[in-house]
Order: structure tokens, then C-alpha cells, then sequence
């Protein structure tokens, strides 16, 4: 598997070092096109934003796309979400325009020193690269998750904490633009239809994960995932693939009610308990496994089995992601609106026997047919909102006519944001009328929230609110 190049301007090596008084555009007014405009002004750099959105910033300058001339600049930074046929992008190139990226930018920048894991899949991330960078902390080793979770790259880089590790987050937008970058280790945790409006096909989406491999000393990876073992098979640099199933020499898995390393440890015919199953929690078969791929990403830089242990019984997972809201008359209210994509939904789905699925929003291009068909013995009854609900009605129709589906409208004159929250207790209400004792009210959209929220946490928030109120009270 060859390096991708994307980028199709070649750079000089001292580009970074030489940034003081260089006209620089910045695509993309958001979280990491503003911190990347004020690391690059405490270097003295002419920097520019442009956004179709022009925000007020007191320090920054923001012009709109249709008053770019692109020959005024030096360097173009590409923000995540822009697209190669974006006409600036195009401009960009034409004029011979250097393209960089956030990633590359607080590579080159940071201290020497400093090294780097990085992770990237379909689901799971946020929560795995947490859990790594605490399992690095409990070790005594000062470490920061950062990328696509929070805290930006360049923003860490830049920390007076002056850590010794960053434990990457990387979507498949920061890597299809990643070129200097290098890991000490990455982990692929899964691969599966997400993006494709942005990326254009599933072959490209899943280059752009793959392309993790190239920038990496190590790789460990999902045995688990037909997708990720396929994919990598051409990949030279040393691979350790962890599994629910027993692992061999060279591995990671569970044994009975254990989870073992047989990658990190002297003896490969011997194996080291990290910890045991029931510790893992939630208990479930997509948590264990990205608890595996967190472990083996620490094992890589030395942390011991024990550390592993300890971080792993007193993590706390993010709000958002199988977070029990309530159990009453029987019933569980579990909010997973982190469940963005048919992948993240179905395994939030399998965790439960019967399920009452709230579903629907914006679909990014993803089928729901292989999802409605994994989970279709697992649901009794689904209610869908948004945009493209009827995707899933139609495959729910298909493959799974007994699910029963219901239907909820936003109320006329709905505004996302509003503090009214009348619209989700409609929902709930739908879901309370359905559900019975031994269910699971499951909030697992398999869809993005954009069409009527603010982001998945604003969905989620409301989802947990109305529980609290029309569930909980009664009202």
C-alpha cells in the first residue's frame, strides 16, 4: 500500500520553520481552523480565515469564499470537512498554491520529544482514545486525547503541560489530508459505510482509514473486522490484531472470562491477564473490543498490565454512548446519539434483547438494509424523525415487516436550538406508548442530527430531559 498523495504540491522541507510574515488561508472558521489562525499569528504569520459563515472574531480576519484571490496567499490549511472538488481547493492548486493541514502543522511545531498514538475507525473512537490516554496516565506517563474529541491538535501541542504523548482521535477527513505526521503506534477499530456523501464511495472512505498505516511503526488492529483485515494485508510494518475470541502468539483476545495480551509479553506461548471481563463496563461486546485496542496501543509504549488494569476498572465512559437515562416499570432508557452511522446502531442495538429504536436524521449517503437485517430480531417496535427516516422505514418494510413503525413530526414552526423541548417529548411519549416491561428504549439514531439539532449531544440532552419528565414525573 503505497502513501496516498493528495496533495499534489511538493513542499519545502523548511516550510514550517519559515512561517513569520507568510500569507496564509485558513478554509474553515470552526474549532480547528481558528485555534490553526492563532498558533500560526504567535508566529508572526498573515493569517486569513475564510468561511461562507463569517463569525465575529475581535483578532481574526474572515472574508468570504467569492473574495478569495488565491494568488495573495502563500499557503493554503485545509480544514477537515473541505473537499478536494472544493473550488478554492482547485484554485489552490491550479495557482501552485503549498496545501497543509492542521495534523502537519502541530507535527512540525511541537516539541521533539513528544510522541504520538493515533486511532481511527468508524465507531468508537472518541471513547477509545480516551480510555488510552488514561490507561497512559494511570502508568504514570503524561499524556492528552486530542484531535477529533475535543481539544485540538494544535491546541495540545501548544499546552503548557508539555506532554509526553498525544493519543490522536483521526477522522477520515484530518487523514485523507494527513501527510508528515508519524505515530509510534494507530489502531483501526472498524471500517464501514459512513461519509460516503463526502467522500464519494466506500473504496475511498475506507483508503482514507487505511492510509493510518502509513504514518505508523505499529498498527493494532480489529481481527474482528473483515474490512480492517482485508485491507491491511499488503501493509509491511508489524501488525497486532486483538479479538473477542481466544488469541494466538502475536495477539490480543479473551479467554473465558479474561482479557489477555499474548502480543506485549516475553514469553508469546504465555499470556498476561489485563484484566477481567466483568471489569469492563459497559459490558459489551463493542466496549470490550475497543478496551483491547486501547490496551494494545498502551503495551506499545510499555505501560504495564497492571496500569492497564486499574485504568480500565475506573474509567468512566463519555456521556452519550450507551448512557442509562432510567429504569423504571421494568423499562431502560439508554441514550446512544453517538450512534451516528448503521454501524454504531446496530452494535448499540445487539447490546439488547428487546428493543423499542428511536431512529432517523441525516443519513451521509449510508444504506440501512445490512443494519435493519442484523438487528431485525432484536426490535419490536421503531419511531423515526428527520430528514431521512423513510430510509429506514423502507428497509424496516423490507426485510423486518413485524417491527412496527411509528412516525413523530417536529411541531410546526420547530427551530433547532430552541429551548422548547416539546418535539423529543413527543417522542418520548411515542416510545413510553410502546414499550413494554422487559424492553429497551434505545435512542440509536444510525443517522447525523443536524437536520433538527444542534449536534448528537444536543440530541442526546434532549432525549435524557424528556425522560426526566415525561417518563421519571409523568408529565
Amino acid at each position: 500500500m503505497g502513501r496516498k498523495l493528495v496533495l499534489g504540491i511538493t513542499m519545502p522541507q523548511n516550510l514550517y520553520s519559515q512561517l513569520a510574515e507568510k500569507r496564509i488561508l485558513i478554509a474553515g472558521a470552526g474549532v480547528t481552523g481558528v485555534a490553526s489562525a492563532r498558533a500560526l499569528m504567535k508566529r508572526d504569520a498573515e493569517v486569513t480565515l475564510v468561511d461562507e459563515k463569517v463569525s465575529e472574531y475581535e483578532d481574526l480576519h474572515l472574508i468570504t469564499p467569492d473574495q478569495v484571490v488565491m494568488t495573495d496567499f502563500d499557503l493554503f490549511l485545509i480544514s477537515p470537512g473541505w473537499r478536494e472538488d472544493h473550488p478554492l481547493v482547485k484554485s489552490a492548486r491550479e495557482n501552485g498554491i503549498s496545501i497543509i493541514n492542521e495534523i502537519d502543522l502541530a507535527w512540525n511545531l511541537k516539541n521533539p520529544a513528544q510522541k504520538w498514538l493515533a486511532l481511527t475507525g468508524t465507531n468508537g473512537k472518541t471513547t477509545t482514545v480516551e480510555l488510552c490516554a488514561h490507561m497512559l496516565r494511570t502508568g504514570g506517563v503524561s499524556a492528552l486525547a486530542c484531535g477529533n474529541v475535543g481539544t485540538t491538535v494544535i491546541e495540545a501541542v501548544q499546552s503548557s503541560e508539555n506532554y509526553e504523548y498525544l493519543v490522536l482521535e483521526l477522522s477520515s477527513f484530518q487523514l485523507h489530508w494527513l501527510e508528515e505526521a508519524h505515530f509510534v503506534a494507530s489502531s483501526i477499530l472498524n471500517i464501514a459505510e459512513d461519509h460516503l456523501d463526502w467522500h464519494g464511495s466506500f473504496e475511498a472512505y475506507a483508503a482514507d482509514k487505511l492510509s493510518i498505516l502509513d504514518s505508523s511503526n505499529t498498527a493494532i488492529l480489529n481481527a474482528d473486522d473483515g474490512e480492517v483485515v482485508g485491507r491491511s494485508n499488503h501493509w509491511l510494518g508489524r501488525k497486532v490484531f486483538f479479538s473477542l475470541n481466544t488469541p494466538g502468539p502475536g495477539e490480543i483476545g479473551v479467554v473465558e472470562e479474561l482479557l489477555v495480551d499474548r502480543a506485549f509479553v516475553a514469553d508469546p506461548q504465555e499470556a498476561a491477564m489485563l484484566c477481567e471481563l466483568a471489569e469492563v463496563l459497559p459490558t459489551v461486546p463493542h466496549h470490550v473490543s475497543n478496551t483491547l485496542a486501547a490496551a494494545g496501543l498502551a503495551r506499545t509504549i510499555g505501560i504495564s498490565h497492571d496500569s492497564i488494569r486499574e485504568a480500565i476498572k475506573s474509567f468512566a465512559p463519555g456521556r452519550h454512548r450507551i448512557e442509562k437515562i432510567l429504569e423504571k416499570d421494568g423499562i431502560q432508557w439508554i441514550n446512544d446519539s453517538k450512534a451516528t452511522n448503521p454501524h454504531a446502531a446496530a452494535a448499540s442495538i445487539m447490546s439488547s434483547l428487546s428493543v423499542v429504536w428511536i431512529a432517523g436524521g441525516l443519513a451521509k449517503g449510508a444504506r440501512m438494509g445490512e443494519l435493519v437485517e442484523r438487528v431485525k430480531t432484536r426490535v419490536r417496535a421503531a419511531i423515526l424523525i428527520g430528514e431521512d427516516r423513510e430510509l429506514i422505514a423502507a428497509e424496516i418494510r423490507e426485510h423486518a415487516p413485524h417491527i412496527e413503525i411509528s412516525y413523530v413530526d417536529a411541531p410546526t414552526g420547530y427551530q433547532r436550538g430552541a429551548s422548547d423541548n416539546a418535539f423529543m417529548q413527543s417522542v418520548v411519549a411515542k416510545a413510553r406508548e410502546k414499550a413494554l416491561s422487559g424492553d429497551t428504549v434505545l435512542l440509536a439514531p444510525a443517522c447525523a442530527s443536524m437536520d433538527q439539532f444542534i449536534s448528537y449531544a444536543d440530541r442526546g440532552d434532549r432525549f435524557a430531559a424528556a425522560v426526566e419528565k415525561v417518563v421519571k414525573h409523568g408529565n
